[in-house]
This record gives C-alpha cells, sequence and structure tokens, in this order.
C-alpha cells in the first residue's frame, strides 16, 4: 500500500503552525522513520504523478543532484525524538529551500 500525507493548511494560514502538530499525530500507527518518509520522499513521488500539471518539474522526494529539495538541519535527531518537529523555533537550525536558506543558526 502507498500512503501520502497531507491537510488543508495550504488554504488556512492561520493554522500553519498547527501543521508540525498534526504529523506527531502519526505516532499512534507509525514510526519515526516512517512518518518522515512519508511526509517527504513518499509525498514527492505522489506530487510527481501529476505531470505537467506539477508546479516543480523535476525530481522530488530525494537529495540528489539536480533534485528538487527542501533541507532542514534539525537540532537532535527526529527518527530518535520526533517530537524535535514541534518545536521548529528551537530545532530547524538550517532551512533551506529551492537552494536558497532562509534561516541559519549555526552562523556566529
Amino acid at each position: 500500500m502507498k500512503l501520502a500525507w497531507g491537510t488543508d493548511f495550504l488554504f488556512e494560514p492561520a493554522l500553519n503552525h498547527e501543521q508540525n502538530e498534526y504529523i506527531l499525530m502519526l505516532q499512534e500507527w507509525f514510526s519515526p522513520a516512517e512518518i518522515l518518509k512519508l511526509v517527504t520522499q513518499d509525498n514527492g513521488k505522489l506530487l510527481a504523478l501529476s505531470g505537467l500539471r506539477s508546479p516543480y518539474q523535476g525530481t522530488l522526494g530525494v537529495v540528489a543532484e539536480d533534485a528538487l529539495a527542501d533541507l532542514l538541519l534539525v537540532r537532535g535527531d527526529p527518527i530518535e525524538d520526533i517530537e524535535l518537529l514541534n518545536d521548529p523555533e528551537n530545532n530547524f537550525l538550517i532551512i533551506m529551500k529551492d537552494g536558497q536558506i532562509f534561516k541559519d543558526s549555526t552562523a556566529p
């Protein structure tokens, strides 16, 4: 069985801060590693199925040369402690989207 994860928060910007809380609810059914794969790689594969309608023309869901990837550097190991996602302000050290760094808490 193939799964993907999503919400309607895209259309309710005031609720975006709750998105990670909803991801954490998946712990009832999935391990932290499965959750991270579900909300990243598996969602990338689903979006790729939309072909030319996809807003992203390129490889999604992987970190590889010429692939489209958004990256997070997390303080700690989310596979050991998925709850780290619930405090992005303190635990997301680097946020990179489309090759551009939007947050870098590691710089002196």
